[in-house]
């Protein structure tokens, strides 16, 4: 059987539906199979459960003192101190870009209305305003750090 008749039985049985074919002759033994097709089995698998351990350092008597409202205005603390909390999730950061100059300190000046952070969330970067005007007592968040919806960024004692 020569290469031409080879050829020509391999597209025979492509055409059809046989699965194997051998052939024998004086000159040798020529096998041609088909090539199966691989089944496709779907399974589902069971992903692993993710658990994140959030770690957050004792609070001091000032922040224990903080309520724990679920509202996103500052609330009064006991000792008239303001809580200015985030709007939203994402990461904060204390300065316009990394060669600017924080928005505020200890101890800063604040109007209604300035920006004292921004929060990116989703690659956009969102200035918050300062919602009272006052002096900032403490800074509750790292620059470059998450924050949660609701969670404390600063403590202003109001003008």
């Amino acid at each position: 059987m020569d290469l031409k008749q080879i050829h020509e039985l391999i597209k025979l049985i492509n055409k059809s539906n046989i699965g194997e074919i051998s052939i024998e002759d004086k000159d040798g033994k020529v096998t041609i199979k088909q090539k199966d097709e691989p089944a496709v089995t779907y399974a589902q698998v069971p992903l692993p459960q993710q658990v994140y351990n959030v770690v957050s350092p004792a609070p001091t008597a000032q922040e224990a003192s903080a309520p724990a409202a679920s509202q996103a205005a500052p609330t009064k603390t006991p000792d008239n101190l303001v809580t200015i909390k985030s709007p939203m999730i994402g990461t904060f950061y204390r300065r316009p870009s990394p060669d600017k100059p924080n928005f505020t300190e200890i101890g800063s000046e604040i109007i209604q209305g300035k920006t004292i952070c921004i929060i990116e969330a989703m690659k956009l970067f969102n200035e918050i305003e300062a919602e009272i005007s006052g002096t900032i007592v403490k800074i509750l968040v790292e620059d470059n750090s998450p924050v949660e919806y609701d969670q404390p960024l600063y403590l202003v004692e109001p003008n």
